[in-house]
């Protein structure tokens, strides 16, 4: 049963994971991590396809030894987050939201940031 519950939960993260790819604002990349855990649990063949992927298999490979996120992947997503603000401000959107989305992106920065290499 623990198989099971594994499995469509990796399927249903898979699937956001890929709709993430095409609809602003729905991450890709932590999807994915978490598809690749539930499969490691119900499914050697798709956890070895995800490892394996062109795209999407050396992230995941990196976070699974040791939370790691590669440099690139640093540096592209601390720029889109300090784009973000300005965006919103440039979109006339209130200023109250564009101090907690910075707050928010700042947090998630400093995440990023302590994260090996």
């Amino acid at each position: 049963m623990k198989r099971i519950i594994w499995f469509f939960t990796g399927i249903i993260s898979l699937t956001l994971g890929l709709l993430g790819v095409v609809l602003p604002l729905l991450p890709t990349t932590p999807f994915l991590i978490l598809a690749a855990a539930a499969f490691a649990q119900s499914s050697p063949s798709l956890h070895a396809w995800l490892l394996n992927h062109p795209r999407w298999g050396k992230v995941i490979q990196n976070w699974q030894d040791g939370g790691r996120i590669d440099k690139r992947s640093k540096v592209t997503a601390l720029t889109v987050m300090a784009i973000m603000p300005i965006l919103s401000y440039l979109l006339n959107t209130p200023l109250w939201a564009i101090a907690l989305q910075s707050v928010i992106l700042l947090l998630a920065a400093l995440y990023i940031i302590t994260r090996p290499a």
